[in-house]
């Protein structure tokens, strides 16, 4: 039944990017640890292999209508990606099994793993709860701060490497308020930011990782027919209103995880 349920969701990560151009990343991690009982190291890697894939797929839409920067893209992307892949090449690998004790509390990797995702649940919960960017004029020219989209793709690049998420609720803002782009063309390049950089990093675990690749295949499968539906939900339903309802959810979830890790 949980393996049911979990598919469904599988379908829902892909609604989610689909309907308001992030999330996706958020779901993914905690359906695959706690409906699946996939290992949480395991589970970062497939996380960025499933919303990778999905963007992908999704960002080919907003290329068709000419909604992506790819100049922004490129200069977001390079150090995103160089991030990504250095930090699931290399620093995933070496953070020891056990971290250390806390009143008799044992911290091992997986539980450290989960609570800073749920930590950066939080994080993304505010972001979509307090959304009040205002909307760039769809005629304007990009602009440049180049240093400081070179910090945030290097930030986010580090956070999907140790997490898995692909840091839409991070990349959106960015482009907005640093490269000026209107919120449409945001959500685009977005995509591909994230797919580029979420597959740039499944890359640095194909070597250190045991993938199962027909299980990760079927999930990112139901993944890409939900990004279908949530473009064509998104015609009919105010993604402002959506994405704050999206974000009391993932304030819950990321409490829930909290209490589950430390009681559980």
């Amino acid at each position: 039944m949980t393996e049911i349920i979990a598919y469904g969701f599988a379908v829902l990560i892909g609604v989610s990017l689909g309907l308001i151009g992030g999330g996706g990343s958020i779901l993914t991690l905690p359906v695959l640890v706690y409906l699946l009982g996939i290992n949480p190291v395991l589970s970062t890697a497939y996380s960025l292999f499933v919303v990778g894939s999905t963007a992908l797929v999704g960002s080919v839409s907003y290329m068709k209508k000419g909604l992506v920067s790819y100049k922004t893209a490129i200069i977001f992307a390079i150090p995103s990606l160089t991030a990504v892949f250095l930090t699931r090449k290399y620093l995933i690998p070496l953070v020891p099994d056990e971290l250390f004790t806390i009143g008799g509390f044992l911290v091992t990797k997986n539980i450290a793993i989960m609570i800073f995702f749920a930590l950066v649940m939080l994080i993304a919960s505010y972001s979509m709860i307090r959304d009040k960017r205002e909307e760039t004029n769809e005629n304007q020219e990009p602009v440049y701060n180049i240093p400081l989209i070179i910090v945030e793709g290097i930030l986010v690049g580090v956070l999907t490497g140790i997490v898995g998420a692909g840091g839409g609720f991070l990349i959106i803002p960015a482009l907005v308020l640093l490269a000026k782009l209107p919120m449409k063309m945001a959500v685009g390049t977005s995509l591909l930011i994230i797919a580029a950089k979420s597959l740039i990093g499944f890359l640095g675990d194909v070597a250190n990782q045991p993938i199962e690749w027909l299980f990760l295949l079927q999930f990112t499968g139901l993944s890409i027919v939900g990004i279908f539906i949530g473009t064509y939900l998104s015609k009919f339903i105010p993604g402002a209103k959506l994405k704050k309802g999206f974000g009391w959810f993932v304030l819950l979830m990321g409490v829930y995880i909290i209490g589950k890790e430390f009681l559980g």
